[in-house]
């Protein structure tokens, strides 16, 4: 049966007032290669969330359908104050969807391209929230593979001593078992090229290390407003990762 790809190819305004699996789309939040997530109601908890839908290739394989309900499964379950938790995930239409928190406030990506470099304490203790994260998803066995600023939230704190609360988001699409490559079973390869570890550029089984490298990538990007590596070319910037030594931070 021919699946419906129209909920992810149509333009942003064709989607706005429409019920997807018992939530309304009020308006477009972001947009990626693989997803697009909208702001939308909960119908039947009366609540706003950001609902991810993700493209429509990904839900004609099998193997992903099955790994994306058992992991998104296995995110949801982590209560963890800087990850994004995961309410929902499932089909509808044939496009595969994840309802999350809604967090109000901007990633660190737009935070680093609209006001450049951090300072050092603000820096510290966006990474420390990020970190905790980490190990909270890694001490249940989940590898995130793609830490980099567009994945981290960062929202007003509670006061003063605690200006910004940082959330990890994305888990829908993490590795469970330790022992997997960086590459899909679809053959596309899972990661940002200036966050991405040496494994997993290799196609090396992946691990918490690779979330380790990506997480120090941003921090890096954090203190100095750019990555630590800066090539022309796609393939050199990979090589970089595996054998160049990255510039110091001074």
């Amino acid at each position: 049966m021919a699946r419906d790809t129209s909920l992810f190819s149509g333009r942003p305004s064709e989607l706005i007032g429409r019920q997807v699996a018992g939530y309304r789309i009020e308006r477009e939040i972001g947009r990626g290669g693989m997803a697009v997530v909208y702001r939308a109601k909960d119908l039947r908890l009366e609540r706003t969330v950001a609902l991810k839908l993700l493209a429509p290739e990904l839900a004609r394989n099998d193997t992903f359908r099955r790994r994306f309900t058992h992991e998104s499964r296995a995110a949801a379950a982590i209560d963890h104050p800087h990850i994004v938790p995961v309410f929902e995930a499932g089909e509808t239409d044939g496009v595969l969807y994840i309802a999350m928190r809604y967090v109000s406030g901007s990633d660190l990506r737009h935070l680093l391209d609209s006001q450049g470099p951090l300072t050092p304490a603000t820096a510290l203790r966006i990474a420390a929230q990020v970190a905790s994260a980490l190990d909270a998803a890694h001490e249940n066995g989940l590898v995130h593979r793609d830490v980099k600023p567009g994945n981290i939230l960062v929202a007003r704190g509670t006061d003063s001593d605690h200006p910004e609360h940082a959330y990890l988001t994305d888990f829908g699409l993490t590795k469970k078992s330790l022992s997997l490559t960086g590459f899909t079973t679809v053959g596309q390869f899972v990661g940002t090229l200036d966050y991405v570890a040496p494994e997993q550029i290799s196609g090396k089984p992946v691990d918490a290390r690779c979330d380790v490298y990506g997480f120090a990538c941003v921090v890096y990007e954090c203190l100095t407003g750019h990555p630590p590596f800066r090539r022309d070319e796609d393939m050199a910037l990979l090589w970089a990762h595996q054998y160049d030594d990255h510039p110091p931070l001074t």
